[in-house]
């Protein structure tokens, strides 16, 4: 070896610096336990903060992924962050100190907490500036499956992230021998400021999945005539996510599909799988081909438990499932992005090593008529809007309006460069099927399936009615409530303590939104009754309404906004007020 008798490093110097480069690897692939592959579960746990006093560090880092890396906002460390673990009826208090160079926070996603301990900027505290730590205490009020996420700026999208687990104070509704913590998310090497700039500069920049002549030629999607009559709408069906797989990578606990994320089962026991949609911008269509999935708890609330084939994940939602793997097989856990750009696999498995068959990633889908907000009965849409759309107008619209921007069906919304469409006949979208799983086989859970376990507890009549329309320049790249951004100085939707309020969302988009109000739960209205689903972030279909009632129980100020990162960013955020009878707003 005379290259290296003669070279100025000794054997002692090498040693140091493979073993300084294993260990930034091991930085840059640090998980937490739960997270790792090959866990055996939630049971025994391993790096679980759970106790009265929990400590939190948030700094830089640095995550690698796919063969590709870059810069992160880490949790201790790590990415996803770690696990906390709680209990009903405990007090618990989260220090979180700031190791960053810019202000930072935490959300308790879905908890009920003080709105002074909610951790949004500028609306319930200041953030936490670089050096200084910020003390987080309150009452654990629930149970169930939650989540945590940095409220500032971008840092969520770069790695901010983690899941919360909260057990009943009681014996537990939910049997299971096993459970796992599932957290999806989207990750891309390019930063979220740019991925937004060049969102800004042409909408369907990471569409890479539009209509092209030679599909024309081939006889797919829409006929010359209907991509005309799109086109003159300036309507694109193939316009389904913002950002994709172009640039994302799909993830799962930090995994990417050739990681095989692996979680250990025994054949025979039935397994609880806590399923977390931390995603900046992908909402995700969940499945586990060969096994039926039994849905026990939606938002960290117990429903009736019901079997499906399939379910849609919002961002920021979450779902409890229990699956009962019967053989001793590999079984595929597949979160496929609902434009199909892309998905990733995971396993579940009787022992490590074994690596379950990854699916080709089905077709894309095409929006249709009813996804621009034109619900016509009788006449057969279909996805891909095969009608003849002038036609079918003089037909079905006598004494209606069918301008795709007509004041009068939204007489509240402020009109100008950032609404570009208003939905003419916005239909209740509660019980469709959503986004690219509308012609499918198989079973799929709608929110119409989703009952309460148990009878809600307030079960008056509302008072009032509030439509917020979710309005948009989809080509301009500009997102908000009514019309007003959160930065036009807009005023706040105010509420009175514990009134209660039928809230009616009209997405006059043709893109689905997954809308969140903090520091509260609200009941969909599924003609479910006294047991209607409770959640805190509901996903409205393009051009259809949702509609929820609210009990204004939490006094202060909240914010209420879209999960899609860069929608939120963009503007589509307000506040919520809550004071009581004769208090200033």
């Amino acid at each position: 070896m005379p290259i290296l008798s003669h070279s100025p490093i000794d054997r002692r110097s090498l040693i140091r610096g493979a073993a300084g480069l294993t260990g930034a690897l091991i930085l840059a692939r640090a998980f937490p336990g739960w997270a790792q592959s090959g866990t055996a579960g939630l049971a025994p746990a391993r790096d679980v903060l759970s106790g009265d006093l929990i400590q939190l560090s948030v700094g830089e880092g640095h995550f690698a992924t796919d063969g590709r890396s870059a810069h992160a906002v880490m949790v201790n460390g790590m990415v996803p962050a770690p696990l906390i673990r709680l209990k009903e009826g405990q007090n618990v208090r989260l220090a979180v100190t700031n190791g960053l160079r810019e202000d930072t926070s935490i959300h308790w996603h879905g908890l009920i907490v003080p709105f002074q301990m909610d951790g949004v900027p500028g609306v319930s505290f200041p953030g936490i500036r670089p050096g200084e730590t910020f003390t987080y205490e309150f009452p654990v009020r629930q149970s169930g499956t939650y989540w945590y996420h940095s409220h500032s700026g971008m840092q969520e999208a770069m790695g901010h992230y983690g899941p919360i687990v909260i057990d009943p104070a009681g014996s537990d509704p939910v049997q299971s021998e096993r459970e796992h913590v599932i957290v999806l998310s989207d990750w891309s090497p390019v930063h979220p400021h740019v991925l937004l700039k060049r969102l800004k500069q042409m909408g369907g920049y990471f569409n890479m999945q539009r209509q092209t002549l030679a599909g024309l030629l081939a006889g797919k999607d829409q006929s010359a005539k209907e991509r005309r009559e799109w086109g003159a709408m300036r309507m694109d069906p193939t316009d389904i996510s913002d950002v994709t797989g172009a640039t994302y990578s799909f993830l799962v606990n930090g995994h990417g599909t050739a990681e095989n994320w692996t979680g250990l089962f025994t054949p025979g026991e039935r397994v609880r799988l806590r399923i977390v949609n931390a995603s900046a911008m992908t909402n995700f269509n969940v499945r586990l081909p060969g096994l039926a999935m039994r849905v026990v708890q939606c938002d960290g609330q117990d429903v009736q438990p019901v079997e499906t084939d399939e379910f849609q994940i919002g961002i920021a939602e979450t779902y409890d499932i229990v699956v009962q793997p019967g053989e001793a097989k590999p079984y595929a856990l597949v979160a496929e992005a609902i434009d199909r750009s892309g998905l990733v696999r995971a396993t579940l498995a009787p022992r490590i090593g074994m690596a379950a068959e990854i699916p080709p990633v089905r077709e894309r889908p095409l929006l249709g008529m009813r996804d621009m907000g034109m619900d016509m009965p009788g006449k057969n849409m279909g996805q891909s809007g095969v009608v003849d759309v002038r036609q079918t107008i003089k037909e079905s619209m006598s004494g209606h309006s069918m301008k795709m921007r007509d004041k009068s069906v939204a007489p509240q919304v402020k009109m100008g460069p950032g609404v570009a469409t208003l939905s003419p006949m916005p239909a209740d979208r509660i019980a469709d099927r959503p986004t690219g799983l509308e012609d499918v086989e198989h079973r799929v859970l709608t929110y119409a399936d989703l009952k309460s376990l148990l009878p809600n507890s307030d079960r008056r009549t509302p008072t009032r009615m509030l439509d917020i329309h979710l309005t948009a320049n989809m080509e301009r790249y500009m997102w908000s409530f009514d019309g007003v951004k959160l930065s036009d100085r807009a005023e706040p939707i105010a509420f009175r303590h514990m009134e209660r309020v039928r809230v009616n969302l009209i997405n006059d988009t043709m893109m689905p939104h997954p809308i969140h109000l903090h520091g509260h739960f609200f009941e969909l209205v599924t003609g479910a009754g006294a047991y209607n689903p409770r959640k805190h972030t509901v996903n409205v279909l393009p051009g259809g309404k949702v509609s929820f009632d609210l009990t204004a129980d939490a006094l202060g100020d909240w914010a209420f906004h879209c999960h899609m990162l860069l929608h939120m960013h963009s503007g589509m955020m307000r506040v919520v007020t809550v004071r009581h009878e004769g208090d200033a707003a």
